[in-house]
């Protein structure tokens, strides 16, 4: 072989291998076409997204080293990149999420987070990406449902959508997301009911549904999720009595039912529980504050406040390990507040609007 043949061989074989490090023409395409349908007027953060490669150097775009294929789109409003501290502002985004997203059939996570401005649905065939482990789309104006057929997203792990104005209900196939570990609807306007087979997400340790539209009960199937370590359904329209399962699961250290219409009695199961956290205020409970306190009762936070509950506050809440926040206001209490640990740091707005409590921080008995 002559030296100009070999030559013309090389450059055809760097030419080919540099082809091949870089993203498939697909791939490109549909980057652009999710491109187009959005405007980000202030950090040109797509200013990047210029010639063949969109596997290097294109702003939040990731690609499979072996495939080369996109996996990741990690687009975040609020960000300590340089780009927006040379700017020196948040991000703000309008437009909408093109359905060509769905092109990208490799990719992994899809990151659209806190640009305030992004509108329009979620496209439904992003139920279709079977390698999708992450959709965390927080802080944007999307409208719309939920997609109805998630459930197919065998690998996801994280779904993050709150803090935007999706309405609709909880889609029942979202029970089958086997791998699901993070799920955060919060602060949308979903209604309807919590799946009665909420439980089939055995994976779950964050359960984040506050300030929603939801009504009915609590399923009780949320107990049997082993790992499962916060429950967030505040500000809802819940109603029915607390399950007293959730007291006694594994490893549940935040539990926040405030601003529903929780009914029934308190069960003494919360009271001597993993549970650091407890929050049932504004609700409609009645009956006594249980009796139930020991040495595994360790509250940073307890609030009981807004509620219907009598009788007086028990004294062996002297035997809890500890007690952080305490508030029994605007009840039916009666009778003296205990004397020492740990009322001897509690101000006297945490007993107030009682029927006839006494004992300091309040006047003497």
């Amino acid at each position: 072989m002559g030296f100009p043949t070999l030559l013309y061989v090389s450059a055809v074989f760097l030419t080919l291998s540099s082809v091949s490090n870089a993203c498939p023409p697909s791939d490109r395409a549909a980057l652009l076409a999710f491109k187009a349908a959005l405007h980000e007027p202030y950090l040109g953060i797509f200013n990047s997204w210029t010639g063949t490669d969109c596997c290097h150097n294109w702003y939040g775009v990731s690609c499979d080293p072996e495939t080369q294929r996109v996996a990741d789109i990690n687009l975040r409003g609020e960000s300590e990149d340089p780009l927006f501290q040379k700017a020196h502002r948040t991000g703000y985004m309008t437009g909408t999420i093109s359905p060509a997203i769905c092109k990208l059939t490799r990719l992994s996570s899809l990151t659209i987070a806190d640009w305030k401005g992004i509108s329009g649905t979620i496209p439904p065939c992003i139920a279709s990406l079977p390698f999708l482990r992450i959709i965390d789309l927080i802080g944007n104006q999307l409208t719309g449902e939920i997609p109805t057929d998630i459930g197919r997203l065998s690998r996801l792990s994280v779904l993050n959508v709150a803090d935007n104005q999706l309405s609709g209900t909880i889609p029942r196939s979202l029970t089958n997301l086997s791998s699901l570990m993070h799920l955060d609807l919060r602060s949308n306007k979903i209604s309807g009911t919590i799946p009665t087979n909420f439980g089939k997400l055995r994976m779950l340790s964050r359960a984040l549904l506050s300030k929603n539209k939801l009504n009915g009960l609590i399923p009780y199937s949320i107990s049997y999720i082993y790992r499962l370590s916060d429950i967030d359904l505040s500000l809802n329209q819940l109603s029915g009595p607390i399950p007293a399962s959730l007291g006694k699961m594994a490893v549940l250290a935040t539990l926040n039912l405030d601003g529903n219409q929780m009914t029934g009695t308190i069960p003494p199961t919360l009271i001597n529980s993993r549970i650091s956290i407890l929050n049932l205020s504004r609700n409609g409970l009645e009956g006594y504050i249980p009796d139930a306190f020991g040495p595994r009762s360790y509250f940073t936070v307890m609030d009981l406040s807004y509620n219907k509950l009598k009788g007086r506050i028990p004294k062996s809440i002297s035997s809890a390990t500890y007690i952080g926040h305490l508030d029994v206001s605007h009840n039916h209490l009666c009778g003296p507040i205990p004397a020492g640990s740990p009322f001897d740091h509690l101000e006297a707005s945490s007993f107030t609007y009682n029927d006839c409590l006494c004992g300091k921080p309040l006047r003497p008995c």
